[in-house]
């Protein structure tokens, strides 16, 4: 039953709702009976919200997620300094850690200047498409790089790296410099530097900076992103 009931709340990513009775069932692949015998439960404890448009996910687990140990005091020790990045550029700044695969956006400011990008907080991305994925996965242990350059690699753009060569080369050149580059792997007309943040010698996030392409000015980017990650990580160092 725990299971299902995750599976259930899973069934809301990216957006939190609001979804239909027969979306969620959908979703989970269960039975409509049972999914609603779900819905009610989670609703009863606060994990669901019932309004007139659907279901939404509940306050309960902004509360319990806002208290994630790591998460907490990551973003604690990140958002000074985020903001000192988004001064320097005034575009949008991204904050992400790994799980499994993927990038998980723990963070963000948006930049002045409006545009598409596919990242929100509490959202997933392909580790291999985006910046603060790839700066994520350079730092990892080299057995889970070897894991994910053994597995298919998932695609966003026809830009996406997919060609584990590529990427094994690419997390040679992130090691080297510091820094991730990414040129409309994630979202097309945007590019992308992430630098990662270290705790303890380990790798536990990373921080970018996303431009449209026509702004994308390494050169003048890059030394404020890695500074800042920098910055993070010794904060991190003094909270030990």
């Amino acid at each position: 039953m725990l299971e299902k009931s995750w599976l259930v709340l899973d069934a809301f990513r990216p957006t939190g709702g609001p979804l239909r009775l027969v979306e969620v069932a959908e979703r989970c692949h269960l039975a409509k009976t049972t999914t609603y015998r779900l819905l009610t439960e989670l609703t009863e404890i606060g994990a669901i919200a019932r309004r007139a448009d659907g279901y939404y996910l509940g306050s309960l687990l902004f509360q319990l997620g806002s208290i994630v140990p790591l998460e907490r005091d990551l973003r604690h020790a990140a958002i000074p300094f985020m903001h000192d990045l988004y001064g320097a550029t005034h575009e949008t700044i991204h904050l992400g850690v790994r799980e499994d695969l993927d990038v998980i956006y723990v963070e963000k400011i948006r930049g002045r200047t409006s545009f598409s990008l596919p990242s929100m907080v509490g959202g997933r991305l392909p580790l291999n498409c985006t910046g603060v994925g790839k700066a994520l996965l350079a730092y990892a242990d080299p057995g889970f790089i070897d894991e994910v350059l053994g597995r298919p690699l998932r695609r966003l753009t026809p830009y996406s790296i997919v060609d584990p060569r590529r990427l094994a080369e690419s997390i040679g050149k992130i090691q080297a410099a510091g820094l991730a580059y990414e040129r409309e792997e994630a979202q097309l007309g945007v590019a992308c530097i992430a630098a990662p943040i270290f705790s303890d010698g380990v790798v536990v996030a990373a921080m970018s900076v996303s431009v449209p392409l026509a702004r994308f000015h390494p050169a003048r980017l890059a030394p404020a992103v890695k500074t800042a990650a920098l910055g993070v990580s010794r904060a991190l160092a003094r909270s030990l």
